[in-house]
This record gives structure tokens, C-alpha cells and sequence, in this order.
């Protein structure tokens, strides 16, 4: 009788219907159909327990489905909001890190206090992962010439090769054409930067006539000496990362990590002089 009562919906609809006229009737206070109204009511009770059951899980099935509804739109609203708080996040990381620019090169202003700046920006550079060679998209119209030093806002790049009207080429201190006279910033003792093809492609320079005797350490801040009529003095060059020896003390040479990431290089500032 359940496997029809199952297939047969519109049957189970008509019996339903027709079992609570029967109830109704039976109701009454008639003794001739109470011994009809118990058996009755006896054999129709499987068929109400069925009917209840099935509705409790409609309705459960029906609340499950909108519960679930609730969860996955709460879900989207939840994730959209990761998403934005991740993009407000690195917005504030590109933010800082431009203030933290600024800031460096407000420091460096601060110190060569006789230069104007020109902010200058990289329109191309030679093939390769590293700035060796790159060019600006400012000229001799905007008071660039060759040999105006160039720097970033941690401290020298290097300095401008060629000056056309609009735009000029700069050879950085880690080019192997590039030289630059150099002193340790804790005793003023005085050596030489050059670029190195061997140190090149990881962005380091090579520091070398090195008096005997010298004071040098590894992490001594490195300098321009203002010595050689380009570079002037005092413009952070970089670290002293490691010492070699070649034969004995006398014949040594440092590996210098300059302060500028060539690798990453974006903003630079040419150095005109007031004067």
C-alpha cells in the first residue's frame, strides 16, 4: 500500500481527503458507528504517520536548501570583501614603499644641499636583467649634459654617457666601463670603485687600490670621495660585502653591494649644481 501511496500522489490526495470526511462523520456521538470510528481510525493511523513524516522532511529538505542558500551568498559577500581588503593591503604596501622612497631621497637632498634635482624616469636599457645602461627620458633641454651625475633616492647609480636634447644615456657603477674614485666612510681612507664583468650580473662592484695597512671591514660604508672633478663627495656608494686576497696583504681587493638595487631600478635624480 506504500509503494502506491508513493507513485501515486493525486490517489494519496483523494484517500486524504476522503479519510478526514470519514473522521468528521465518526466524530459525532452516534454508538452505532463507534466500533467503525475505532477500526477505522486504527487502519488510516499508518497512512497519517507516513503523511507527517513526509511532511517534517519537506520542510526540512525545504529548510536545508535555504539555509545553504544563506551560507554561499554570505560565502560571495565574505570572499569579495578578502579580496578588496587584499587589494586596499598591497595598495598601502606600494604606498609605503613610495613614501619610503621619497623619504630617501628627502634625506640625500638634505645632505647635498648645493645640487638641484631632476627626477628623471627609465624609458630603456641594454638587454639583461641589470642597469648597467639605461636611458633617460631627459636632455640637454632640461640642463642634462655628460658626466651629470645620476643617483636614486639610496645613493649613486652613476653618471650620464651621452646628452641628446630629450633624452641621454647613463653608465651605472657596476658596468665594466665605469670607474669611480671612492673613500671608507668610518676613516676617510681612500680606494677606488670599479664595475667588474665577473660581478656584473649580480649587481656588486669590485673595490681595489687598497693602501697596505688600511683599516677595512666587512660592512664598512663605502663613499664617493669627491676626488676625479665628476662625483661629489659624500654619496653613499655601498658596502663592503667581502675581502679577497690575492697573494698576500699587501694585494687585496673588496667586493662592494652597492645601496641601489640595479636590478629593480625605477626612480633616478640628475645632480645639476646650483651655482
Amino acid at each position: 500500500m506504500l509503494r502506491l501511496l508513493k507513485k501515486k500522489p493525486f490517489l494519496l490526495f483523494v484517500i486524504t481527503v476522503v479519510l478526514f470526511i470519514v473522521m468528521g462523520i465518526t466524530s459525532q456521538n452516534n454508538s452505532k458507528l463507534a466500533w467503525f470510528s475505532n477500526l477505522f481510525n486504527t487502519a488510516v493511523s499508518p497512512i497519517q504517520n507516513v503523511l507527517t513524516f513526509s511532511g517534517n522532511k519537506v520542510d526540512k529538505t525545504l529548510s536545508f536548501f535555504n539555509d545553504n542558500k544563506v551560507v554561499r551568498e554570505e560565502n560571495e559577500k565574505l570572499k569579495k570583501r578578502i579580496d578588496e581588503l587584499e587589494k586596499e593591503n598591497e595598495d598601502l604596501k606600494k604606498l609605503k614603499s613610495r613614501n619610503d622612497v621619497l623619504m630617501e631621497a628627502l634625506n640625500l637632498k638634505n645632505q647635498l644641499k648645493e645640487f638641484d634635482y631632476i627626477s628623471a624616469n627609465i624609458i630603456a636599457k641594454d638587454p639583461g636583467n641589470w642597469f648597467n645602461i639605461f636611458t633617460i627620458d631627459r636632455g640637454s633641454n632640461n640642463n642634462v649634459n655628460n658626466n651629470s651625475v645620476v643617483v636614486a633616492s639610496r645613493g649613486l647609480v652613476g653618471r650620464v654617457m651621452v646628452s641628446g636634447p630629450f633624452s641621454s644615456k647613463v653608465i651605472s657603477i657596476i658596468d665594466i666601463d665605469s670607474a669611480v674614485s671612492a673613500r671608507i666612510t668610518k676613516n676617510s681612507e681612500y680606494v677606488d670603485v670599479k664595475g667588474e664583468i665577473s660581478l656584473r650580473d649580480k649587481g656588486l662592484c669590485k673595490m681595489y687600490n687598497i693602501r697596505p695597512g688600511a683599516d677595512i671591514a666587512v660592512g664598512d660604508s663605502v663613499e664617493t670621495s669627491g676626488i676625479g672633478g665628476i662625483f661629489p663627495k659624500g654619496i653613499k656608494i655601498g658596502e663592503v660585502k667581502e675581502i679577497r686576497q690575492v697573494n698576500n696583504e699587501l694585494d687585496r681587493y673588496a667586493i662592494i653591494e652597492p645601496v641601489v638595487d640595479f636590478r629593480r631600478l625605477e626612480d633616478v635624480f640628475v645632480l645639476k649644481s646650483k651655482k
